[in-house]
C-alpha cells in the first residue's frame, strides 16, 4: 500500500503521542500548526511515489520482489540503489529542503547488516524479528524516526559511569514479553510527526555498558514516552517564504518505563555490536546527507540566480557574480560528487545489503558539514543587502508605505517591485533567518559532528598502501643520490641510467 501525502496526514490521527511544543501539550499532531511544515515536508516524499513521472527514483522493490514500495523504505542492495537513493533524496530536497524521511531507510538499512551479523555471532531471532518488522513498515508505507543521540550527560564518562544513567537509553527491567526501557535520547528529527521509533544506540559500548546496548522499535504513542519538541520552521510568519510551508522539528524524547515486546527487540546487551551499528548506520547516513544538502543547494543556486537578475544584473556581463556563481556551484556538485563516488564503490556486506563507500561519505558529509556557511556567504554575495534590509510584508500592503516601495526599491523595469521582494525574501528564508541558522548547525552536527568524520576517514583511509608505495619507491632507488641526474630510457640513450 502506498499511501497520498492526505492519506500519511490522516493516519497520524491513529496514533496519541504526549507531544509538547513550546510549553504546551499538542492535543493532535496532524492538526497542530506549529508542526505542520514538517508534516507537509514528509508528505511530499508520499506523494512523489505515487507520481509517474518520479516513480523510477521514488520506488523500490519490497523485501521478497513482490511489489514496489517507496525508496525510503527500502534495502540498498547494489551500487545502482544507492544511486538512486542520492537522487531520489535530492530530488525531495530540491522541494523541501529537508524530507526527513530518509533517515528511516538509513536505519533499517544499518539494522538489518546488525541483526544479520549478531545472529551469526551469537544466534537467535534478532535477523527474523527485523525482517517481520521490515515488512510491516514497507506493507504500511509508514515513516519511521530514528531515535540515536543520547542526552550524553557528563561526555567524559561512559554510559555506566553517569551520575544520572536516565542520561542514556537502557534496559531498566528485562520481563518474559520483553524489556522496558528508560532515558533520554536528545536529538530526534520528526519525532511527533512519524509513526514509530526505531531506537539505536549512539556508540561504541563496553560489558560495563551492556544495558545501554539496546536495539528496538515501539510506536510513537507508546506509554511512558514523552516529546517535547520545537515548531517545524517558521509556521506562521508571513516572510518565510520557505519555512512556513516546509521545515522540520527535532524533539527531545524521554522514556520512562516504556515496554517494548520482544518481536521488536533487536539487540539487547550484545555490547560488543554497538559500535559496528553506530558507525554503519553513520556511513549510510552521512551518505543521504550528500543528497539533501546538494538539493538544498540547488535552492540557493537558483534563488542567486533569480536575485542577480532581479537587481538588474547579469553573469554574463558582471563576471564577479558569474565568479561567486561558479564557486557556489562548485560547493555543491563537490560534495556531490563524493556521493555519487560512495555509491560506485560500495562494500557489500554480507546481510546484502551495499553500504556506501565509508571513505567518500564521510569526506562529502565533512565538506558540506563545513561549507554550508560557505554556501551562505556565497548567496549573500550575489544577492546584495536587500535581503536583510527590506522592510515586511505588511509595508507592503500599508497603503501609505506601499507605493513608496515599490517606486524606490524596485530592480529592473521588467521586473515588478514585488517579484523582487519575494525572491529576496526567500533568500533571507534560507540564509539569514533562524530558520536559516538552524540549517547551518544540523548540517554541521547532524549525522556527527566534522570531528567524528575526521576520525572515521583517518581510520577507513588506507595511509598504509600510500606509505608502502613511497617505502617501494625510495627502495627502487629513485629517491637515491643520484636520483637528480637519472634519466627515462629514450631520454639519454636506449636503455636510460643504471
Amino acid at each position: 500500500m502506498l499511501m497520498s501525502a492526505a492519506e500519511y496526514r490522516e493516519s497520524l490521527r491513529r496514533y496519541t503521542p504526549r507531544v509538547f511544543v513550546e510549553g504546551q501539550a499538542v492535543t493532535c499532531v496532524a492538526d497542530e500548526p506549529r508542526l505542520a511544515p514538517g508534516i507537509n515536508a514528509i508528505g511530499v516524499t508520499y506523494d512523489y511515489a505515487l507520481d509517474a513521472a518520479r516513480a523510477p527514483l521514488a520506488l523500490a522493490p519490497n523485501l521478497d520482489g513482490t511489489r514496489q514500495v517507496n525508496r525510503f523504505l527500502a534495502l540498498n542492495r547494489d551500487s545502482d540503489d544507492l544511486l538512486a537513493k542520492l537522487e531520489y533524496t535530492r530530488l525531495v530536497c530540491q522541494e523541501t529542503g529537508c524530507a526527513m524521511r530518509y533517515l528511516t531507510m538509513d536505519g533499517l538499512n544499518a539494522a538489518w547488516q546488525l541483526t544479520h551479523r549478531l545472529d551469526a555471532a551469537v544466534g537467535g531471532e534478532y535477523h527474523a524479528r527485523l525482517r517481520a518488522y521490515v515488512q510491516r513498515v514497507q506493507d504500511e508505507d509508514l515513516t519511521v524516526g530514528i531515535a540515536m543521540t543520547d542526552a550524553k550527560g557528563d561526555r567524559s564518562l561512559r554510559p555506566h559511569q553517569q551520575a544520572n544513567p536516565d542520561a542514556y537509553v537502557h534496559v531498566s527491567k528485562r520481563e518474559a514479553g520483553g524489556v522496558r526501557i528508560s532515558g533520554t535520547k536528545a536529538i530526534v528529527t520528526s519525532a511527533p510527526y512519524v509513526h514509530e521509533l526505531l531506537v539505536l544506540p549512539g556508540r561504541a559500548m563496553t560489558a560495563e555498558d551492556a544495558p545501554f546496548a539496546i536495539a528496538c522499535a515501539l510506536p510513537v504513542d507508546a506509554p511512558g514516552l514523552t516529546m517535547i519538541a520545537r515548531p517545524a520552521g517558521r509556521p506562521g510568519e508571513e516572510k518565510a517564504l520557505f519555512s512556513n510551508k516546509y521545515g522540520q522539528t527535532t524533539a527531545v524524547c524521554v522514556f520512562d518505563d516504556v515496554f517494548v515486546p520482544w518481536d521488536r527487540v533487536f539487540l539487547c546487551g550484545e555490547y560488543e555490536h554497538s559500535e559496528f551499528l553506530t558507525k554503519s548506520y553513520a556511513t549510510h547516513h552521512r551518505h543521504t546527507c550528500i543528497g539533501a544538502r546538494a538539493g538544498f543547494g540547488d535552492l540557493l543556486i537558483g534563488a542567486g540566480a533569480l536575485m542577480i537578475e532581479a537587481n538588474g544584473l547579469s553573469m554574463l556581463r558582471n563576471t564577479h557574480l558569474r565568479d561567486t556563481m561558479v564557486e557556489l556551484i562548485k560547493t555543491v556538485e563537490g560534495f556531490y560528487a563524493c556521493g555519487v563516488a560512495a555509491s560506485v564503490y560500495p562494500q557489500l556486506d554480507p546481510a546484502g545489503v551495499a553500504e556506501p563507500d565509508a571513505v567518500f561519505s564521510n569526506i562529502g558529509k565533512l565538506l558540506l558539514a563545513t561549507q554550508i556557511y560557505d554556501m551562505h556567504r556565497l548567496a549573500h554575495e550575489v544577492s546584495g543587502g536587500l535581503i536583510v534590509a527590506l522592510p515586511g510584508p505588511d509595508d507592503d500592503h500599508n497603503p501609505e508605505t506601499r507605493a513608496s516601495l515599490a517606486a524606490v526599491l524596485g530592480g529592473r523595469a521588467d521586473i515588478p517591485y514585488d517579484k523582487r521582494a519575494q525572491v529576496a525574501r526567500f533568500i533571507e528564508d534560507l540564509t539569514a533567518s533562524d530558520a536559516a541558522g538552524w540549517m547551518s548547525l544540523i548540517s554541521l552536527h547532524g549525522g556527527g559532528s566534522p570531528q567524528a568524520m575526521k576520525a572515521e576517514i583517518f581510520r577507513r583511509y588506507p595511509v598504509g598502501e600510500k606509505r608502502a608505495l613511497v617505502e617501494r619507491l625510495m627502495e627502487r632507488g629513485v629517491l637515491a643520490s643520484n636520483a637528480s641526474n637519472a634519466k627515462q630510457p629514450g631520454q639519454c640513450c636506449e636503455k636510460g641510467c643504471e
